[in-house]
């Protein structure tokens, strides 16, 4: 099967970037991108795969792709059901699922009954500021996961990785990049149809960074549920609690001064809710309207900052393909 995906994010997301308060990684003008979330490449995937059954409950799997995911976290925020209606990222993306757009990936993987382990190569660093090219680079970092599915509704997936240099440096500043980061992620995720035509979908999803350099880890946690109230309005909710520690990268001499009287590392926690209507259908395209708030819980080391309080609302419309019958 040859497989592709494309992404119109460079086209519409402007300034190379779009606001998102708490949110860190990768960069833009050649600064480290803080309370933004960057866009995606327009080539998200490019890849090839190869299945051969070996049995009547097993398969071996081949995956190559220029552009692809490696065998590493959670399904990918973009795709994954219960965050459907939610368009913004999660605050823990670069613990948990940002290696879902990676370059020069090849993956082996068995399937077995109930039990799949694979495991990639590909190269680490994470894309740059040039959306729509694709940052080639050697397959100098590797990850294995274990998956299970205990029963019809049910998926587990436990994951490592090493990866080399996933942030880019930073130019013209004092910053420097993390360095070669081991990555380790566990989520289940829940989905049951519903007699709406549509499914209740749940995942509880953690990811940790361990920096090799620094020997810190770094921890997120997030739990989203997607609940369809009637066939076309939709309930959606997240939490997170996120262990930030670049929120001020490109102020280095106010990142010191919090380093030495409060830490480098600082515990954001999320709460996200929101209503999405679907509005009509236009030939095969579903149609909706949604909005979303989040409130947040800061350390008051950083409340001058952000304030005591602080807060944010998406409002989106939403088109996708209607599925089948």
């Amino acid at each position: 099967m040859l497989q592709s995906m494309l992404s119109l994010d460079p086209a519409t997301v402007t300034d190379r970037r779009y606001p998102l308060l708490f949110q860190t990684g990768e960069t833009a003008y050649g600064k480290a991108l803080t309370d933004a979330q960057h866009p995606h490449d327009f080539f998200m995937g490019l890849g090839i795969n190869y299945a051969r059954p070996m049995g009547e409950d097993t398969i071996l799997h081949f995956y190559y792709a220029p552009v692809g995911d490696p065998a590493l976290g959670p399904v990918a925020f973009p795709h994954r059901a219960s965050a459907f209606e939610l368009p913004q990222a999660t605050l823990g993306h670069h613990w948990q699922d940002s290696t879902h757009i990676a370059n020069n990936v090849v993956t082996v993987a068995l399937k077995h009954k109930w039990l799949r382990l694979e495991a990639s190569g590909f190269y680490g660093t994470e894309p740059n500021e040039g959306r729509w090219n694709i940052d080639w680079g050697p397959m100098n970092s590797f990850s294995g996961r274990i998956s299970v599915f205990p029963a019809k509704n049910w998926m587990a997936q436990f994951s490592m990785g090493r990866l080399t240099e996933p942030e880019r440096p930073i130019s013209g500043g004092h910053a420097e990049s993390h360095g070669d980061v081991v990555r380790t992620t566990a989520s289940l995720h829940y989905t049951r149809p519903t007699g709406s035509g549509n499914a209740w979908s749940t995942s509880l999803i953690w990811g940790r960074n361990h920096s090799i350099d620094s020997k810190r880890d770094t921890d997120a946690y997030t739990v989203e549920t997607l609940y369809p109230i009637t066939r076309k309005d939709f309930f959606t909710a997240r939490v997170e609690r996120v262990e930030k520690d670049e929120l001020f990268a490109n102020d280095h001499d106010l990142e010191h001064q919090l380093a030495l009287t409060a830490g480098s590392v600082f515990q954001i926690q999320a709460y996200t809710a929101g209503y999405t209507r679907d509005i009509g259908t236009f030939r095969n395209l579903e149609t909706g309207i949604g909005a979303n708030a989040t409130a947040y819980a800061i350390p008051s080391a950083i409340q001058p900052y952000y304030g005591d309080h602080p807060w944010g609302v998406n409002v989106f419309l939403r088109f996708r393909l209607k599925p089948a019958e």
